[in-house]
């Protein structure tokens, strides 16, 4: 059996990653779909830009998070002075460096995703009058959106399992900021190991249910776009 403290890292550890996701995938979109859809110039810049999080040691994410987070950062001192909040060592700030973290990931999948729709599908939706956006909603993300899916799935199994940006920005106070990579750290370093491997179980299963409906997933897309692919 998990104890109360145990049980709160899951649940936080749970609602990061998801708050992680939900506010990391509406930028990983707009950002997958400037490099597939667009001739924008400064491509390889932004690919080079979003790329950082998966290149750097999460430690360096989280001290940038840090520095745009503090009374003195540029977010941070907005957020005091608007709405009197503070976000550092909140749970909030453990779900930013988490959503942080798994935008490249999100991007990476949302670019094959889109480059995978027949732009010839697009071409003629738009020859038959419809405009950018219902041609995304009725052609484009209707055939992509397995692909999307799978994408968020990704960022969510790597916001689970975050830890060096998520320490830095968010700490590690248990019931409040203590996710399950940083509850198996202090289980460790206190020599608890039974609680370490009942942490590390649970994280193994929730990484393999996400990675098994990701790969389900981009099976279906797969076979889904062979059978909308024009002869």
């Amino acid at each position: 059996m998990l104890s109360s403290a145990e049980l709160h890292a899951l649940r936080l550890s749970l609602q990061a990653a998801s708050l992680g996701v939900l506010l990391g995938f509406p930028v990983a979109f707009a950002i997958a779909w400037a490099l597939v859809k667009t001739e924008m110039r400064g491509k390889l810049a932004l690919e080079i830009l979003v790329s950082f999080p998966l290149a750097l040691p999460p430690v360096i994410t989280g001290y940038a998070l840090l520095l745009l987070l503090s009374r003195e950062g540029v977010v941070g001192r907005f957020l005091n002075w608007a709405f009197g909040i503070d976000l550092l060592f909140t749970w909030i700030a453990a779900a930013l460096a988490a959503g942080l973290v798994s935008l490249p990931l999100m991007v990476r999948a949302m670019e094959v995703a889109l480059a995978g729709v027949d732009p010839r599908l697009e071409k003629a939706a738009r020859s038959l009058g419809a405009g950018p956006i219902r041609s995304l909603l009725t052609v484009t993300l209707p055939l992509a959106y397995r692909g999307m899916a799978a994408a968020a799935l990704l960022g969510f199994a790597r916001g689970l399992g975050e830890f060096g940006a998520t320490i830095v920005v968010a700490g590690n106070v248990p019931g409040l900021t203590q996710t399950l990579p940083l509850a198996i750290f202090t289980d460790l370093q206190a020599g608890d190991d039974s609680a370490a491997l009942r942490l590390v179980a649970i994280s193994v299963i929730l990484a393999a249910i996400s990675l098994t409906i990701h790969h389900v997933l981009i099976h279906r897309r797969g076979s889904l776009r062979r059978q909308w692919t024009p002869s």
